[in-house]
Formats: structure tokens, C-alpha cells, sequence
């Protein structure tokens, strides 16, 4: 123990001291910087002491690899990082959205907009717990979640990473961050960053601040907004993470008033630092440099970029491929004196302590006691149970005297219809297997129609026909259809919408199958949909599912009666995209479904 960086029983500001005066500025440097997956080779991190790696959506060792597979590639990476001069081990970061989504088998939870139609924040803090297990049992360390967008405009492409529209519910499940991370003890430190331990990952607050106000919901558009406005809505929830010892926070590639956040000096360092006491480390979103050279072709004018984000606050870039490029930059900046040494320094004592409080200098491996852990049973009940809860009945029955759900599970013979019915992959959404996710059996778990054949009596005869036509009920004595229809998946720029029209033909579908038997619609979507009043009346039941991931059971148990709704509406439910942005507090306000609303069994009126 001849330095006192490798010694656990020194206080962890003594041992970022310590590292610090041994490290050169490439060493520094390298700290910095954030690489993609497939620019890591053994020479790169060990040479250069590159800080950490991250895999893009869907960026693994090969194709559907498990859990073990990835924990044999990260180990393989921290090995070489430990070979460089001082050994400083590496953070592996990924996008584990909701659940360690990337990785096949792994438990696929509800999206955030799912999560916030349960409102409870105790169930967001188990699923923090379980994603934490999945994902150190791959061997990652860090997660790029959560999301604590306020969505403003459901046109935006991200609108189902946000808890819903509203401040106070987004603020509600920032209890993620305690169940990714671990409590805080009392009297920890304001700001300071908490991991609690071997079960536990690094979290990231994202995206710093205004992602879910742009303009018209453009995705990396401008939120034109006071001050005042900005922190009342989108930037609230922001303390509340910093008060759970979250490690990380992550810019927006949004701006606001027309100054790019990676660029906003007096947004990321006076406020979020200085201000919010934020102590953790400040990350970029991907190739987030290369976009402040707009209007410029994307990615020129690199060094001043550079430039002017490490100076404005940015402690980490996820630069994630010209590392090389980078690297000189960044280091041509500081011996030029563009950028000073104070501000190199506090970047690199931001990532240390945050990888002292990680424990991943004691424990830079992975344990591999926690692979029994990935899609147990324990995790994917769990996941169910939060499908039930954010389930919100928009319908039940034409006549309201006359509720049509639950449904009689012992009736003869049932139809199930409709492109979102048995797929997989649709039904979990984005950021699923890939980034912008895909359809069929992508990953390991329950469609609807899987779950139907499952919940109905041995007696009950259940056809599928995922596009039925008049032939499907010829000599056919249909007690109901359930049709599934809804979005296909998407992410970020590839989600943003301003039509907002349900795809695959549902209308069609729905028209068809309702005109001649009662129905029960499931919408599977990240957001409100247009729903016209002519097919509105055609259905018996709407539910709003939401992206519920891979458990379909958590929707059976509802349909069936097992349980009671209690999803309510975390976002308004509009009637026309003309209408958009709208919000309760507007005196023009006429929604198809208010903000909050959501039937129940039990009561006659809707939920309060």
C-alpha cells in the first residue's frame, strides 16, 4: 500500500488527492473520456487511461449474448484498464432504461410513461433494486437512467422515457435513483454522490434541463421558457436526485432561449454545480460536442466545441469514436491555456469520486453470484405487477350502467386480433434489444395472446387472426375479441410525430371486429394516440397500456378481473394534435381524457 489512492481505508477526498498529484494531463485527459464499445481495444485503454466505455443501444459482444457473455467482455476491458500505469479501473456505462434492457433474457420493466400512471414512487424504488442486480450481474457499473424529463408536448419522440407532463409526478419517481444506487445513510453529505455497494449501480438524472419543453416537442429542439418557468417545471426534479446522492447527471442536446445546454455555462456550472451542489460528474450525450458546431456541418469545428463545453461544466464526454482527436484537442487546449488546469482538475476529481464511491477500485470485476438474479421470477412478477398498475381504463362499456370488463375467462370461444397482439417487441418499445427496439420475439418473455391463452379456462377456445376479415366470422360464435393495436418502436428523433395517428391500419381493424362482436381495445403506445369519436364508440372497453415490456400478464390480470385498475392518466389524453401543447392549468383546456382520469371496478366516477 506504498499510495494511498489503493488504500480502502483512507477517506475517499484523500485518495482523489493522492491519484490526482500523480496523474499526468494525458492521463487526465483520458479520464475524460467516455468510448464506445467497439473503439476499445487493449492497447487504448491501457495507453491512453481512458475513463470509461459505453455500448449504444444494442452494442454487444455478438448477437442475443446473455448476461455471462457480457460480463466476460467487461471484465476482458477492465483487465487491460488496470494494466495502464496507475490502474485505474474503468466505468462501464449503458442505457438500462427500463430493466437491463440491451441484454437478452434481462427483465423488460414498463416505460417511464407506464411508471408514471401508477404514480408510486415505492414501486419504482423495487424496480431500481432489480434493474441494479440485472445490470452488475452483466458486469456494468453505471446506467444512463433516469429520464426526469417533465414531457410537455407528447409530438416529442422520448415523450415514454418521461413520467408523464407533470412536475410532481415526475418528482414522485425519482425514488429509482435510491433503488439503482442504494439510501443514502442520514447525514450524508448534500451532493455528494452514494453507491452503496456490489448490488447497486451508478444512476444518471437526465437530460440537463428543458428535454420535454421544446418547441412543438422537436426532439434536440428549444425550450423557449423564463428562468423561472424552466425551474419551476423541468428543472425541480433535479434536487430531489442530487438529495438521493445520485452520482451523475447527464446535458441535454436540447437548448434553451437558442444556447445549446452542452454550451450553457451559467445552467450547468453555476446552477447545477454551484447552485444544486452537485458533486457527482457531468456527462455529454453522445457525439453531444459534435452538435454545438450547428449550423456547421455536424462535428467541425471540434476543438472549439471541445472548448466550449469542458469549460462550460462538462466533466465526461462521450465522444464515443474519434477519441484520438479528442484527446489532442483537448490536450492542445489546456497547454495553450484555452481551457485551465483548475477546470481539468475538478472534471478528474468528479469522475475519481465517483468511481472511489463505486467501490470499483476494490471491486473492479463482476460477481458472478448475481447472474441467477437476471429474468428470475422474483424480477419478472415484479415487472407484472407493474403492468398492472399502469393500466388506464379510458372505456368501459357503451352503456355506463352496463360495464363491460373484467371479462367472463370461461367463455366459449374468444377472438384476438390485431398487430400489437403477439409481438414482443412492440409491446416493450424502444430501447429494447436495440436502440430504436424492433418486432417479434426479440427478447424472453409474455405477449398478450400468450398471457390470454394462459388466463382463460381449459374449456374456452381462443382463435388469433392478427388481421381478421369478414371470413373470420363466418359460422363463428365469438363471446368478445380483445384487439391489440398501437405504435411501432422507436427512439428519439425516429419517435417524433406530429400526426400522432394509430399505424397498421387499427382503425380498420378495430371497425371491423367491433361492428360485429363486443371489443376490447388495448392501445400499446408511448403516448395519447388519436382516437376519433366514430371508432371511440365502436369499442366497448379502451385500455391505455402504454410500452409495458416483456410481462403480458400484468394486463390479463386486470382484463380477467383478478385485479382492479388503478393506472391513471400521467400525461393529458388531447382530441386533435391541433390542440397541442395543452396543459390543466390552460383556460382553453378541452381533452378528450383530462390529466389523472382513469376508471376503476370498484367506483363509478373516475379515480381522484
Amino acid at each position: 500500500m506504498d499510495c494511498i489512492y489503493k488504500d480502502p481505508n483512507q477517506p475517499i477526498e484523500v485518495r482523489i488527492k493522492d491519484l490526482l498529484s500523480r496523474m499526468t494531463l494525458k492521463e487526465k485527459a483520458g479520464q475524460m473520456t467516455q468510448i464506445e464499445r467497439r473503439a476499445a481495444t487493449p492497447s487504448v485503454l491501457k495507453d491512453l487511461s481512458i475513463g470509461s466505455i459505453l455500448s449504444a443501444g444494442g452494442s454487444g459482444p455478438f448477437d442475443k449474448a446473455l448476461s455471462a457473455d457480457w460480463a466476460d467482455m467487461v471484465d476482458g476491458f477492465q483487465k487491460s484498464a488496470l494494466e495502464s500505469r496507475l490502474g485505474i479501473p474503468l466505468l462501464y456505462g449503458i442505457d438500462a432504461v427500463h430493466g437491463n434492457n440491451s441484454i437478452y433474457g434481462a427483465t423488460i420493466f414498463p416505460h417511464n410513461v407506464g411508471l408514471g400512471a401508477t404514480r408510486d414512487a415505492d414501486l419504482a424504488q423495487r424496480i431500481g433494486v432489480a434493474t441494479a442486480l440485472e445490470v452488475r450481474a452483466s458486469g456494468i457499473h453505471y446506467t444512463f437512467a433516469p429520464c426526469v424529463a417533465v414531457c410537455r408536448d407528447p409530438r416529442w419522440g422520448r415523450c415514454y422515457e418521461s413520467y408523464g407532463s407533470d412536475t410532481d409526478i415526475v418528482r414522485k419517481m425519482t425514488s429509482v435513483i435510491t433503488g439503482l444506487q442504494g439510501k443514502p445513510p442520514p447525514g450524508h453529505p448534500k451532493g455528494y454522490p452514494f453507491v452503496a455497494g456490489r448490488h447497486n449501480v451508478v444512476a444518471c438524472a437526465k437530460h440537463f434541463v428543458g428535454d420535454g419543453g421544446t418547441d412543438k416537442g422537436k426532439n434536440e429542439g428549444n425550450t423557449i421558457l423564463s428562468y423561472e418557468d424552466l425551474e419551476r417545471i423541468h428543472m425541480t426534479p433535479y434536487p430531489d436526485c442530487i438529495s438521493q446522492g445520485v452520482a451523475t447527471v447527464m446535458a441535454s442536446y436540447s437548448s434553451w432561449n437558442g444556447t445549446q445546454l452542452h454550451a450553457h455555462r451559467f445552467l450547468l456550472s453555476d446552477v447545477l454545480k454551484d447552485k444544486l451542489g452537485f458533486k457527482g460528474f457531468l456527462i455529454s450525450d453522445w457525439e453531444g460536442l459534435d452538435r454545438l458546431s450547428k449550423p456547421n456541418p455536424h462535428g467541425s469545428n471540434y476543438r472549439t466545441s471541445i472548448c466550449t463545453a469542458v469549460n462550460a461544466g462538462i466533466d465526461m464526454v462521450m465522444v464515443p469514436f474519434r477519441y484520438a482527436k479528442f484527446l489532442e484537442d483537448l490536450i492542445d487546449l489546456v497547454e495553450s491555456g484555452e481551457i485551465p488546469m483548475t477546470r481539468i482538475d475538478d472534471a478528474v476529481e468528479r469522475i475519481l469520486r465517483v468511481k472511489f464511491v463505486a467501490g470499483l477500485f476494490e471491486y473492479p470485476y463482476s460477481d458472478r453470484s448475481l447472474l441467477d438474479t437476471v429474468g428470475c421470477k422474483l424480477h419478472r412478477d415484479l415487472a407484472r405487477e407493474a403492468v398492472c398498475k399502469s393500466l388506464v381504463l379510458l372505456k368501459n362499456g357503451k352503456d355506463k350502467k352496463k360495464p363491460f370488463l373484467p371479462l367472463d375467462r370461461k367463455a366459449k370461444r374468444v377472438l384476438v386480433a390485431g398487430s400489437h397482439a403477439d409481438d414482443l417487441g412492440y409491446q416493450c418499445g424502444g430501447w429494447t434489444a436495440t436502440w430504436h427496439g424492433a418486432s417479434g420475439r426479440i427478447t424472453i418473455g409474455t405477449t398478450v395472446l400468450d398471457a390470454i391463452r394462459e388466463a382463460v379456462g381449459d374449456k374456452t377456445e381462443v382463435i388469433y387472426e392478427q388481421n381478421p376479415s369478414p371470413a373470420t366470422f363466418e359460422g363463428q360464435d365469438f363471446s368478445y375479441a380483445i384487439v391489440v393495436v398501437g405504435e411501432d418502436p422507436y427512439a428519439e428523433h425516429t419517435g417524433d410525430n406530429s400526426e400522432l395517428i394509430i399505424p397498421f391500419n387499427a382503425n380498420d381493424v378495430i371497425s371491423l371486429v367491433a361492428d360485429r362482436i363486443p371489443t376490447l381495445v388495448i392501445l400499446i403506445s408511448g403516448r395519447p394516440l388519436v382516437l376519433e369519436p366514430w371508432i371511440l364508440e365502436k369499442m366497448d372497453a379502451l385500455i391505455a397500456a402504454w410500452l409495458p415490456g416483456s410481462e403480458g400478464g400484468g394486463i390479463t390480470d386486470v382484463v380477467f378481473g383478478d385485479y382492479d385498475f388503478e393506472g391513471r392518466l400521467p400525461v393529458t389524453w388531447f382530441k386533435s394534435v391541433e390542440q397541442l401543447p395543452m396543459h390543466p392549468e390552460d383556460n382553453s383546456y378541452d381533452p378528450l381524457f383530462p390529466f389523472g382520469f382513469g376508471l376503476t371496478y370498484n367506483k363509478k366516477g373516475p379515480l381522484n
